[in-house]
């Protein structure tokens, strides 16, 4: 596999996590400032359709499927979500971060246990090539 496919399922990943604070950021701030419970749902909308913070976390999430959909158009779908299971590492740690929310002990762990799977994937396909080169080697001295 190239390592534009590995970039561009990183940038991936990035432009998740980061819309993801972006959408997040921006619903906090319209439900702060709704009056939807009050029954005034359209009011809630325009806030919504108005709010550069969600305009921008949509723009990035669209840049992540159409990254999303380039890298499945060269890998595999079976190492692709995998790894792209990364960003919830990543998400976790930006909402501490950037939205200074609290994250536990045990959703840590949990986070850790799914870059370890994405470890696995990642050596496993590592594998998958190597054996793959090696078949095309050995089909080439077969033809000669």
């Amino acid at each position: 596999m190239k390592i534009t496919t590995y970039v561009t399922l990183a940038i991936a990943v990035l432009a998740q996590a980061t819309g993801n604070v972006f959408l997040s950021k921006g619903m906090k701030h319209v439900a702060l400032t709704s009056r939807v419970m009050d029954g005034d749902f359209l009011v809630s909308v325009l806030q919504i359709v108005q709010s550069p913070m969600i305009w921008t976390g949509t723009v990035l999430m669209i840049v992540f499927f159409l990254l999303f959909l380039t890298v499945l158009s060269k890998a595999d779908l079976s190492f692709v979500l995998p790894v792209l299971s990364i960003e919830v590492v990543v998400n976790v740690a930006f909402a501490g971060y950037f939205l200074n929310e609290p994250v536990s002990t045990a959703r840590w762990i949990g986070t850790m246990l799914i870059s370890v799977g994405v470890l696995l994937v990642f050596r496993s396909e590592r594998q998958a090539v190597m054996e793959q080169s090696e078949s095309l080697r050995i089909e080439d001295i077969r033809d000669r």
